[in-house]
């Protein structure tokens, strides 16, 4: 089955399955950040077993690999009582594995912060939590912004593993998996996806490259 034929009939699917990926990566990528900032601000508090659960979250979701994650949500939580939805399940594996890495992000970014700037916030009498609302955390986010960037397009592709599960509507990947199981799609069906992930990638590059150049810190 050609190009043509496959956005004949399947056009419209693909035009869903576009705007779930992308409903899928903006909704893990928010919370993965707001995790991420929280944890950041863990590893780098005063009090010791707050920092201790921050390194270990970070070492463990690191880590682990997407699809076994998104394995142990579906079929292992169940032996525990606690049912989810695949939905649910598929957000919780794009969200958690990626807020690691986005704390990584923030702690390379916070190393490019000039000493001299916490020394004065402490003698201006600044708390830990203020410290971190007004200088850390914007500084941290301004200079992390390119990674984030990558990150952000690393989270689109991890939403790949919703094709794991019956999700419905379908993401891009998944809905290969459909037109191969009831028609002969073939690598044209894998060619459409690829060029919108490739498509969505390069929107999210280029606006992550205007805002790093607004927001950049000049040293």
């Amino acid at each position: 089955m050609g190009i043509s034929e496959l956005l004949e009939k399947y056009g419209d699917r693909y035009l869903q399955a576009l705007l779930m990926t992308w409903r899928l990566t903006v909704i893990s990528f928010s919370l993965a950040l707001l995790i991420g900032i929280v944890i950041t601000v863990l590893r780098v508090c005063p009090i010791k077993p707050l920092r201790g659960f921050g390194d270990f979250y970070v070492q463990i979701f690191r880590n682990i690999p997407g699809a076994a994650l998104l394995i142990l949500l579906v079929y292992a939580l169940p032996y525990l009582k606690i049912t989810l939805s695949y939905y649910a399940c598929v957000l919780i594996a794009t969200v958690l594995i990626p807020s690691s890495f986005c704390s990584e992000h923030l702690m390379s970014g916070m190393n490019t912060i000039d000493p001299g700037q916490i020394e004065a916030a402490r003698a201006l009498g600044l708390t830990f939590l203020q410290m971190i609302r007004r200088i850390v955390i914007p500084q941290a986010l301004r200079s992390s912004v390119l990674p984030m960037t990558n990150l952000l397009v690393a989270d689109m592709l991890t939403t790949s593993l919703a094709s794991q599960v019956p999700l419905r509507p379908m993401e891009l990947t998944g809905l290969v998996s459909y037109i191969n199981t009831h028609a002969t799609g073939g690598v044209m069906a894998f060619v459409i996806s690829a060029a919108l992930y490739c498509l969505t990638a390069l929107v999210i590059g280029r606006a992550g490259s205007w805002i790093d150049r607004k927001v950049r810190i000049i040293r």
